[in-house]
């Protein structure tokens, strides 16, 4: 089975990341459906085939997922010698180089795994801070095992309530690699494009206690869940889903999920709830029949936030309010799957979490203790409510132009000064790749730089093998680049696809300044935050 160029792109960044003698034990932070499972699949085949000695220990923490990273690695290896541990699976098998396990089957059995060399963790971001908890004692256990044994993990938030990136000391993770983002995925067609709506209707959390940095969950359900409130969150959602066939609504509690279930009902919507006490074998039909069409509308509280992989959801109501940013981009990465006949998923967000936390591709991570809260990128479009980046000029929903920012100064560009001024676009990320010239056959470089959703990917050519001017500028211009990305690149011994690997890994500029002619981009300026 074939990963994608960015699949393939992630595990080389992550050889890469080891060869360079670092220590410790890296994160890949890959947004959700960018499909970790076929990642987890290709390594664990790789390290087996190249080390045949090695013993792989892969761990989540619920059965869906467990059994999903072990369906994708019987279709990229067949006859791979592998078990599953799984209570909720019922499944007990141990003793072969790959172990597919869940924490809390195996979080005090280091001795009867063993050695073992490679632990990899999906939604890694679970594991706590402090030197406690399953993932922390199993992992203590399976190094005084083997005290040269890595850890890899796998997530779409590296940060945790309260405490920040879960590279912040103290933590097991030392780095982040980030190999693709939202923006390019969505640009390629793998990803769905969400869009948000300001509801008229407002969850209000005014006088809700927090603990641990988030709202105690008894206080915020009496708050939220009240009939009056119930009654005009299901009308406005029927109002705006009514051409949207999948809905999927994230509530405050148990109480409160059961309540908009009843609410759909007796508006004549087919719908359901999914708790923590909903029995398995019930959970499982409602999930079975929401994915095939039968349920329209699935409440729920808690549970489908990770590992559950619906790709027709159209619409999803936000009836959680959040300080957790790491729970609001899990819920609006359920949208984010592609689907026949979905062009996109609309995110109405009664809890006010889009304007708190800003758009999925710009989060912000939770704040430390003693941190001041700042102003969320977005701002709403006053002729249809749609949630937008603060970078976009035009709202991508209904086309109304938003008000031009003042410029201070007028500014000439390339010394032309009847030239169009450039259009200026913030960067979230950037990749290299090496191209072939269709013109001359000849070895080029292709940078292509992401932003916000309603913006073009740019991308622009470094002719770094060519002759002449042309050469020796594209030449300087990789040595400038590279120098402020803090990328040490090595031209002597680095062929152009291992420098446009190094320089993927490097910082981008903060944004860039271009023209478009035609299909073609000229990019004018790049500026880096210092």
């Amino acid at each position: 089975m074939m990963l994608r160029e960015y699949q393939t792109r992630t595990i080389d960044q992550l050889y890469a990341w080891f060869e360079a003698g670092n220590d410790g034990n890296p994160c890949l932070v890959l947004p959700t459906g960018s499909g970790k499972s076929h990642i987890i699949a290709a390594l664990c085949k790789d390290a087996l085939q190249s080390w045949p000695e090695t013993r792989v220990l892969m761990l989540t923490h619920v059965k869906e997922l467990i059994s999903q990273n072990a369906e994708k690695m019987r279709q990229h290896w067949p006859n791979a010698p592998m078990g599953i541990y799984s209570a909720g699976l019922n499944r007990k098998e141990m003793g072969e180089p790959i172990t597919f396990a869940g924490i809390q089957s195996v979080r005090t059995k280091a001795k009867q795994i063993g050695h073992v060399d490679l632990v990899i963790i999906d939604e890694c971001h679970l594991i706590g801070h402090k030197d406690e908890g399953g993932y922390r004692t199993l992992l203590a256990d399976l190094i005084a095992i083997n005290t040269s044994l890595r850890v890899v993990g796998l997530t779409a938030t590296p940060y945790r309530l309260g405490h920040g990136y879960i590279t912040d000391k103290p933590a097991i993770f030392d780095a982040l690699i980030q190999p693709v983002s939202i923006e390019e995925l969505i640009f390629k067609g793998y990803l769905s494009t969400l869009r948000s709506k300001l509801t008229i209707t407002k969850l209000e959390v005014d006088g809700v206690k927090k603990r641990g940095g988030e709202y105690i969950e008894a206080e915020l359900q009496a708050k939220v869940d009240t009939t009056d409130k119930n009654a005009l969150v299901v009308a406005e959602i029927i109002k705006l889903g009514a051409e949207r066939k999948s809905w999927l609504i994230f509530c405050a509690g148990v109480a409160h999920a059961q309540h908009i279930k009843e609410s759909f009902n007796e508006q004549g919507i087919i719908a359901e709830c999914v708790t923590g006490d909903t029995p398995p074998a019930q959970r499982d039909r409602i999930l079975r029949d929401f994915k095939a069409g039968l349920i329209r509308a699935l409440t729920n509280a808690n549970v489908l936030t990770t590992g559950f992989d619906a790709p027709m959801i159209d619409l999803i109501a936000m009836l959680r309010p959040t300080m957790s940013p790491g729970l609001y981009v899990q819920m609006a990465g359920r949208g984010l799957r592609i689907a026949d006949g979905k062009t996109d998923c609309l995110v109405l967000d009664f809890a006010g979490v889009v304007e708190q936390h800003g758009p999925i591709t710009a989060v912000r991570p939770p704040l430390k203790k003693g941190d001041k809260v700042g102003e969320a990128p977005v701002k709403v479009c006053d002729h249809c409510q749609e949630i937008c980046a603060l970078s976009v000029r035009v709202c991508p929903a209904c086309g109304t132009p938003f008000p031009e920012p003042e410029r201070p100064t007028l500014r000439l560009h390339n010394l032309d000064i009847m030239g169009v001024e450039g259009v200026d676009m913030e960067v979230s990320s950037w990749t290299w790749r090496k191209h072939i010239s269709r013109a001359s056959g000849k070895e080029m470089l292709s940078l292509t730089y992401y932003s916000g959703l309603s913006d073009p990917p740019v991308t622009e050519y470094l002719a770094v093998t060519h002759d002449g001017y042309a050469g020796e500028k594209s030449r300087r211009l990789l040595a400038e680049m590279a120098h402020n990305a803090g990328v040490a690149l090595d031209y002597a011994a680095a062929d152009l696809h291992e420098m446009a690997q190094q320089l993927t890994e490097g910082r981008p500029p903060a944004t860039i300044e271009y023209q478009r002619k035609g299909k073609f981009f000229t990019v004018l300026q790049r500026t880096w935050n210092q």
